[in-house]
């Protein structure tokens, strides 16, 4: 076992995956550049030295090298593919959409995509074209799985099983989240570290996983709002409320059976999304639960998510911007004092 964070576990999964399977290889801007960061948060830091024929730096057309990236996987190889913001996702829509997503569909099965795509997101201080939470534009595209990782050992078990999969994946990592070091390390960042054990395994694309154990109400979060609904939950049993916590993992599918045995329990659902509230996650979320589980509800459910702005550059307004653990519990509370 060794304790890890999120870009040292990803880059180990990523360096594992290639030594496993020369299939494998990655493809994005400035990840193998030598003496550089490693893509823009250390990910791939140092691997050129190890896979340097499978090390692909492009330049800044993502367009153009997730055509590659698409055409590769369909001609069976198996790409990783890295913007340096998620926002850039925008500039390779068409080939993820279009062809990623409907290959294996329009083909009737005999073209498959292991694609795997990663992707930074959330508001980390650098202007509403390099903060956005991406995960909205992509939850209803048939064809992607779509996966955000909250800790560095479903950091490394959701990639391995992404590179594994025959479709396309898309891998939601947040920057506050990576751990990264030096030149990159990031303001306001949050312990996202795991125990990594020495084995090989994988984490499964399609599994909520249960953080915190209650039985008041349940707290639905991923990404950065998993560790803050954690936060709140630890804080509101101080006060004597009991809250469950589900970091939902896999946005696509999403699995409601994890999340209706919670409810079951709880009656009460608050869920937290980073992003703007119209059109969010979390809207989808709130229709599948009344749709399976609605007669179990003791209240009705709650979403916190960001306002519908651009996220702003100021610091002071981006944490204005940001759902925070205060909302959290204001929300439990209320939904508690309502009964």
């Amino acid at each position: 076992m060794k304790r890890q964070a999120i870009a040292e576990a990803l880059r180990d999964a990523i360096a594992e995956e290639m030594a496993r399977d020369e299939a494998v290889f990655c493809i994005g801007e400035d990840i193998a550049v030598p003496g550089g960061w490693g893509g823009a948060f250390t990910v791939t830091l140092g691997l050129e030295k190890r896979f340097p024929d499978r090390m692909i730096n492009t330049p800044i057309a993502e367009l153009g090298f997730f055509g590659i990236a698409v055409g590769a996987a369909m001609m069976g190889m198996r790409p990783i593919a890295d913007v340096q913001y998620g926002d850039f996702l925008f500039l390779a829509s068409d080939q993820i959409i279009n062809n990623a997503a409907k290959m294996r569909y329009m083909s009737g099965g005999r073209c498959q995509v292991p694609l795997v795509m990663r992707a930074p997101v959330g508001a980390t201080g650098r202007g509403s074209q390099h903060a956005q939470n991406m995960e909205r534009y992509f939850t209803g595209v048939p064809g992607l799985k779509i996966v955000a990782v909250s800790t560095a050992y479903d950091a490394k078990g959701i990639l391995k099983a992404a590179v594994r999969d025959n479709n396309p994946v898309l891998i939601f990592e947040h920057k506050l989240l990576y751990g990264s070091k030096g030149a990159r390390v990031e303001s306001g960042a949050i312990d996202a570290t795991s125990e990594i054990p020495d084995h090989d395994y994988v984490v499964p694309l399609d599994k909520a996983a249960l953080r915190r154990s209650g039985s008041d109400v349940t707290i639905l979060g991923w990404l950065l709002m998993s560790h803050f609904s954690l936060d709140a939950a630890q804080q509101l049993a101080s006060h004597g409320i009991e809250a469950e916590v589900i970091d939902l993992r896999s946005l696509a599918p999403l699995d409601f059976q994890t999340v209706g045995d919670s409810l079951k329990k709880t009656g009460r659902v608050v869920i937290v999304e980073e992003g703007p509230k119209t059109g969010a996650v979390s809207a989808e979320i709130v229709a599948g639960i009344q749709e399976r589980f609605g007669h179990f509800l003791k209240a009705p459910i709650m979403r916190i998510a960001s306002p519908d702005v651009p996220v702003p550059f100021s610091p002071a307004l981006e944490n204005a911007y940001r759902p925070n653990v205060a909302q959290i519990m204001q929300a439990a509370r209320q939904m508690l004092s309502s009964q």
